[in-house]
Formats: structure tokens, C-alpha cells, sequence
């Protein structure tokens, strides 16, 4: 049996959405900027996928961008917002567990180009500490940065109690959102909640790698990062990837739709993987894993056996898992959101992200305990002590 359980690192496309770009790639394949018939019907899809995705956000299609992915979409959201508005001040603020796409970004702001960043800590479940964020506000400040989701462990933070504060204490201040784990199984609706910028991934949602997109509110000042023919407004310059965008437009209709019977099946399915999990000794589950946690990410410490070698033991009998996240590189580290929540030590490096979709089943889920409930034991006794 093949189980793959590892949908936080990327997702198997639907087949419509397969389907969708082959035709685009072999078929419809003319340059949205053309002038002619192939041309026009290759614009035609792009319009219709903005069109698809601003329904989902309830926001302007003229307000979308799309770029090769969340990673692109968060440089552009940070590089861009921060250049353009270091006039009125150069302090920013994240929190110490964003995706790489956001840290090293920040990084780079206060080594190459002067900013000032305040990096918030969080509570043992994942969340942000509001009380931080007051703190961290300043006359200078120009632009927060939160995630939706954490990738690690499932942490839902408190976007919209986090905007709240930030546009009472300046409206000016800009709010931006990774929503790369978040989309997809959530509703989210960035004017009614203040969101400025909102990042998401179509590989995430079933759609094709190399595909995302920017929502970028009307009224926010920003610059773009690649320079070239002017495309997308001249905030994303370079011809369009078409199949790509249309496979993004699709899956984000498609994984909206039954939206609350495809989530409600993963938070049952995940409350029994925990119910199993927990019969294991000397194991222990990161973050909440209440309906504050996301439905479909899953962090699990087991004592004693480090995560690689539990990785490729499942991988043995068909069972695809992380150990922690594939979004960095294939060079396991040790996790910083496990350092940042406070993890003990043992479980530093002793850790599986197990992440589910709309296809995971529960027979899927029995296979890999019983996997887990044979396999743990007789790691434990070979491990050096």
C-alpha cells in the first residue's frame, strides 16, 4: 500500500487541472501578449483564473498577481512594500517561526538595505504573542508580516485580532499574510479583515509547482523586483506561464468547492491519527490539536528515534511523510519553529510532519499506525543510548 502523507510539502495535481494544461501547452499555446487569435485565447485564461481566485478572496481581479510560486510571492510582498514605503519609515516586523521565503527575506532587508526588524516570539501551541506585537509598533513601523498557517506544526495564528491592532494603532501600517498553508482550507477574506497583501502556492491546493499568486490591495504602495517587458501591470514583468496560471485558476475553484465537507473529513481523520499516535510511549504532539489547528498538518515527536531514520523506515513500507519541512532543502537541520514553541531537546531532531488532503483515507491512516505501532519499538531498541 502507498500512503502519502506528506501534502504540506506539495500536493498530486487534480486531473482536470493535468487535463487543463496539457491542452494549454499543445494546443493553446500562443503568448498572452500577441495580438492575434492565439494570443487572445491564451490571455483569455489568465483573465478567467483571476477572475476564479478573486471570487474565492472577494476581491478585485485587478488586484492579483501571479508569480512562480509562494517564495516569489513573499519576496515581491516584502522587497516591494519596503521599498516603496521607506520613506515613511524602516522598521518591520514578522514573527520568529515564518517560512524560510519570509525570514531570509527579512534577513536580507537588515543586511543589504538597512531595515530594522523585530522578529515576535511565540507560545509552546505556535501563536503569536499579540501582547509582543503592541509592543513591537513604532512611529517606524511600515509593514507586518504573519502567517496564516504554520507549516510545521499547524499553528493557526490570530490574523485577524493581529490586523486589528495593527490598523488601530497606524491604517497606514501594511499587513501582509503567507497564506501558502492557509488557502485552500480556509475562507479568507482580506479586504473584510484588513489584509493588505496575501501570498499563496497552487502546488499546495492540488495545482501545478512553480505557480502562485499576490493579492495586492488597491491602495498599497509597491515596487516591483523583476524588470522586463512590463507584464501584469509592471509589478511582475516577464510572459506569462499560462498553463501554469490556468492549473492554479482551476485547482483554487476546485478545492473551494465542498469546502466544509473536505475539511470536516481531514480534522476527523486527524483527531483519530492522534487518538492512535498517543498509544505510542514516549511520544508527544507539537502545537494545538483543537479546531484552532489546522485540519491537515500533523507534528509528532518520538523520543528516542531520530526523524530521518523513522522517514526512510516508513518510506520502506510505502508510507511518504517529512521530517519537518521540505520547503528549505533536502538537508535535514534542525527545526527552528521547534526551538521557537519551546520543544524539549529530545525531540529537536525526533520529529514527522504527517500532512493530509482531500484524497487521505481512513484505511491509509490505519496502515500507517500499524506501520508506526510495529516500527517504533524496534527503532527504539537499536538506537544508541
Amino acid at each position: 500500500m502507498e500512503v502519502y502523507l506528506d501534502n504540506s510539502a506539495t500536493t498530486k495535481c487534480y486531473t482536470q487541472v493535468g487535463d487543463l494544461m496539457y491542452k494549454i501547452m499543445c494546443q493553446d499555446y500562443g503568448n498572452p501578449s500577441s495580438m492575434h487569435r492565439k494570443g487572445v485565447v491564451a490571455e483569455r485564461y489568465i483573465k478567467d483564473a483571476k477572475e476564479n481566485i478573486a471570487k474565492i478572496l472577494k476581491v478585485d481581479a485587478k488586484e492579483i498577481f501571479f508569480t512562480s510560486g509562494g517564495t516569489e510571492s513573499d519576496n515581491l510582498a516584502l522587497i516591494g512594500t519596503a521599498r516603496a514605503n521607506k520613506r515613511k519609515g524602516k522598521h518591520l516586523i514578522t514573527t520568529s517561526i515564518e517560512h524560510p521565503a519570509i525570514l531570509n527575506t527579512m534577513r536580507y532587508l537588515e543586511e543589504s538595505e538597512g531595515f530594522n526588524v523585530t522578529y515576535l516570539p511565540v507560545d509552546s501551541k505556535g501563536r503569536v504573542k499579540l501582547e509582543t506585537l503592541k509592543e513591537a509598533l513604532s512611529e517606524e513601523t511600515i509593514l507586518v508580516s504573519i502567517m496564516y498557517v504554520n507549516n510545521e506544526v499547524g499553528a493557526v495564528q490570530p490574523i485577524e485580532e493581529a490586523v486589528r491592532l495593527v490598523k488601530q494603532y497606524n491604517p497606514d501600517i501594511l499587513f501582509h499574510t503567507d497564506a501558502v498553508q492557509g488557502f485552500g482550507k480556509y475562507k479568507i477574506h482580506p479586504k473584510r479583515v484588513g489584509i493588505d497583501l496575501l501570498t499563496a502556492s497552487g502546488h499546495k491546493i492540488h495545482g501545478p509547482k512553480g505557480t502562485g499568486f499576490l493579492y495586492v490591495g488597491e491602495k498599497v504602495k509597491i515596487q516591483p523586483i523583476i524588470f522586463g517587458g512590463e507584464q501584469q501591470k509592471n509589478i511582475r514583468s516577464g510572459t506569462e506561464n499560462v498553463p501554469g496560471i490556468a492549473g492554479l485558476g482551476l485547482a483554487a475553484k476546485m478545492i473551494y468547492q465542498d469546502l466544509e465537507i473536505k475539511t470536516a473529513l481531514m480534522r476527523e481523520l486527524k483527531e483519530y491519527f492522534l487518538n492512535g499516535i498517543l498509544q505510542i510511549e514516549n511520544t508527544t504532539v507539537h502545537g494545538e490539536t483543537d479546531e484552532n489547528s489546522a485540519p491537515h498538518i500533523i507534528s509528532v515527536g518520538f523520543s528516542g528515534i531520530r526523524s530521518e531514520v523513522l522517514l526512510h523506515a516508513l518510506e520502506e513500507k510505502g508510507i511518504y511523510v517529512s521530517s519537518g519541512s521540505a520547503c528549505a532543502s533536502n538537508h535535514p537541520a534542525i527545526s527552528g519553529v521547534l526551538k521557537g514553541i519551546g520543544a524539549a531537546k529530545e525531540y529537536l531532531d525526533a520529529t514527522i510532519r504527517f500532512s493530509m488532503s482531500e484524497f487521505t483515507t481512513k484505511e491509509e491512516i490505519d496502515y500507517t499506525l500499524e506501520t508506526l505501532y510495529n516500527c517504533v519499538p524496534m527503532l527504539r531498541r537499536f538506537t544508541r543510548r
